[in-house]
């Protein structure tokens, strides 16, 4: 690696860790809470009854018991906090 010409980037250079990018350490975490488990329930249920109701025949009320477990209930569980 080339040595810096110029005294201000040798001196920026030598703060920053020698042109290193400094770690980020992401303590970011999911917590869910009692309302994010008993959405996630109400997408469980919604989407088992939804399998059940379709290998009886129902070509109406499963999909939309299915649709709205997998693409409303559970990612709700997900973002509510």
């Amino acid at each position: 690696m080339k040595s810096p010409e110029r005294p201000r980037e040798r001196e920026r250079m030598k703060k920053s860790g020698g042109g290193r990018k400094a770690k980020e350490v992401a303590r970011d975490t999911l917590t869910f809470s009692g309302k994010s488990y008993s959405l996630f329930a109400a997408g469980f249920a919604a989407i088992v009854i939804g399998y059940i109701m379709l290998s009886r025949g129902s070509i109406t009320v499963a999909p939309v018991l299915l649709v709205a477990g997998y693409c409303a209930l559970i990612p709700l569980a997900i973002l509510v906090k």
